[in-house]
């Protein structure tokens, strides 16, 4: 069995020198998504593409045709000569449902989903250094600008999933797009209107479920009229719409509000969200044991960190930076941490704070000790900090997993 590296690397060229006028730039998601899901429809791959890759990995276009007539998915799987020992997390030999994974980040909805047995079919992320993280840990390379892609070509699925971009509708990007005088929310042209790029997959492909996240300010954001535009366009697709804003402390030990929506093909009756209660679990839980020196601020840093609070607690705005209480859950973990830490800062006897490290973050945000931190570390606070908390995703996706299994007809 070729190891999967080996085998992606084998395909992607091949494929380039045989079909050169194939979509360069998207080849290896191609190629890592033939790997995972061979007899699945995928964007940009052509049946001569695909014989191709059957017969390079030495399967004949007979023995795959035979096999596609009477054996299920799971068969084609068994075909492909792939060691994926090497890859955190792999793809199910065996199934239930099928999902797609939109603006897919470094994939907290692909564990929650995958580990309860969903078939990951499509995923799409334009970072370079996500897709990177992403290829890392799951084997699958994303595709790149969801923009670009034709709903036609998304693959069926029976969940979407998509935690859209956060940046148009947060307070900070608010704040920062409103001092820059440039547009936020819907307005944002690169990032806001991207959920109608998801309208479009949903009125094509009829998922039976839509699991959405979004930052609790999406729910107020313009007066609620962002909100508005988002639950009207859903409904009139036929679709039941329900959110919650949930903490997700009692999971993981920061308190991490977002909103969750969850939108039921063709009934009226809301989706019933799980109950996340309990303690707040504390901050120590997750920290190392030895922390390199390296992660402590320097002393010019603290001092203005200091400075700007005093500054900002008498006039009565900006932000502020403290030491974080060890005993409680630290706030929340945002995309700019790596800047200064000001968000979470982990006090030193006899010393500067010192910031979370990359595998602390991950902590935060519930991702298993075996996920893989590919990137220096103000891209890796950058991929945790857009994350999602995975504990969260994965209670509201057993409530999920269950209407489907229970309605397997009616949805």
């Amino acid at each position: 069995m070729e190891i999967y590296s080996s085998i992606k690397h084998l395909l992607t060229e091949s494929l380039l020198e045989t079909f050169p006028q194939t979509e360069g730039d998207e080849i290896e998601a191609v190629v890592t998504h033939w790997l995972q899901s061979p007899s699945t429809d995928i964007p940009f791959l052509t049946q001569s593409m695909r014989d191709h890759c059957w017969a390079s990995v030495g399967v004949t276009k007979r023995h795959v045709k035979a096999r596609s007539v009477r054996e299920p998915l799971a068969a084609y799987q068994t075909l492909l000569p792939i060691d994926w020992s090497g890859v955190p997390f792999p793809p199910n030999q065996e199934n239930t449902f099928k999902f797609i994974d939109l603006f897919a980040g470094i994939g907290g909805f692909r564990i929650a989903m995958q580990d309860l047995g969903g078939e990951c079919v499509f995923s799409s992320e334009w970072d370079p250094y996500a897709k990177k993280t992403y290829e890392l840990n799951f084997g699958e390379v994303p595709f790149g600008d969801i923009r670009k892609i034709s709903e036609n070509a998304i693959p069926d699925h029976d969940i979407l999933c998509a935690g859209f971009p956060c940046q148009p509708f947060s307070l900070a990007g608010v704040s920062a797009r409103n001092s820059l005088n440039t547009a936020h929310g819907f307005a944002c042209e690169t990032q806001g209107t991207l959920f109608f790029d998801i309208v479009r997959i949903i009125r094509e492909k009829r998922p039976r479920i839509v699991f959405l996240e979004n930052v609790k300010n999406l729910v107020s954001h313009d007066g609620g009229k962002t909100f508005s535009v988002i639950r009207n366009t859903i409904e009139a697709l036929g679709y039941s719409f329900s959110y919650k804003v949930i903490d997700s402390s009692p999971l993981v030990p920061q308190r991490r509000l977002r909103c969750y929506m969850v939108c039921v093909r063709n009934t009226e009756q809301p989706f019933e969200f799980p109950e996340i209660q309990g303690p707040p679990l504390p901050l120590k839980s997750i920290l190392e044991k030895k922390v390199d020196e390296s992660f402590t601020i320097s002393s010019k840093l603290w001092e203005g960190h200091q400075r700007r609070t005093k500054r900002n607690l008498e006039r009565g705005t900006g932000f502020t930076a403290f030491c974080a209480d060890l005993e409680k859950p630290s706030n929340t973990i945002v995309a700019r941490y790596g800047k200064d830490g000001k968000e979470c800062l982990i006090p030193q006897e006899k010393n500067n704070p010192r910031m979370l490290t990359p595998r602390e973050c991950a902590r935060l945000q519930g991702f298993p000790e075996s996920f893989i931190i590919a990137n220096a570390k103000t891209i890796s606070y950058r991929q945790f900090g857009n994350s999602v908390a995975i504990p969260v995703i994965r209670r509201i996706s057993e409530s999920i997993v269950n209407l489907l299994v229970n309605n397997p007809e009616n949805l």
